[in-house]
């Protein structure tokens, strides 16, 4: 059985209206220069952290890449600002969404346009202190490590594949 078949969810093709994007989901890593966005699924011990932002949605941490920024450089920021948390050990990279805008210019200057990519990957994390919340980010309210099971309910209000990329996460960790 693929991971397709095990993930049915996050490898279906789809749409987030709120960046005017179509967005298939692949575990072949994207080439560096598309990558404009790169999300951590953070673990302690056995638990998953997440993060409550002002919307009351939980999410994995993790943003935008700010121009000619390393990847390694954007996971390590973005922890420290969406979380308050620090690498405790090597990235995984779980796969990508591959992403087409629809708008008619990018987010950000420096970004690829039409085509990007949002780069997913786990990591073990140290949680130690409270997120920094610059202006020009989701503004994260509560930091917590849940068990599986939780993160896995509490994911599911930042979109429906976010059950299954935790899932995804959690299994590759296991087989590493």
């Amino acid at each position: 059985m693929t991971l397709a078949d095990r993930y049915p969810i996050l490898h279906a093709p789809s749409r987030w209206e709120w960046g005017g994007l179509d967005v298939p989901f692949s575990t072949d890593p994207p080439p560096d220069e598309l990558i404009t966005n790169i999300h951590v699924v953070c673990f302690v011990d056995d638990r998953i952290v997440l993060c409550r932002d002002d919307r009351d949605a939980w999410l994995v941490p993790g943003g935008t890449r700010e121009a000619g920024e390393a990847i390694e450089d954007c996971v390590i920021r973005e922890l420290r600002e969406e979380a308050g948390a620090r690498l405790a050990g090597p990235l995984r990279w779980l796969g990508a969404h591959y992403a087409t805008s629809d708008r008619p210019t990018p987010y950000r200057e420096w970004q690829p346009h039409p085509h990007k990519a949002w780069l997913w990957c786990s990591a073990e994390v140290v949680l130690g202190g409270a997120p920094t919340n610059p202006d020009d980010a989701e503004q994260i309210l509560e930091v917590r490590a849940w068990p599986f099971d939780e993160a896995i309910r509490l994911a599911a209000t930042d979109g429906a594949h976010m059950a299954e990329l935790l899932g995804l996460a959690a299994e590759l960790r296991g087989a590493g």
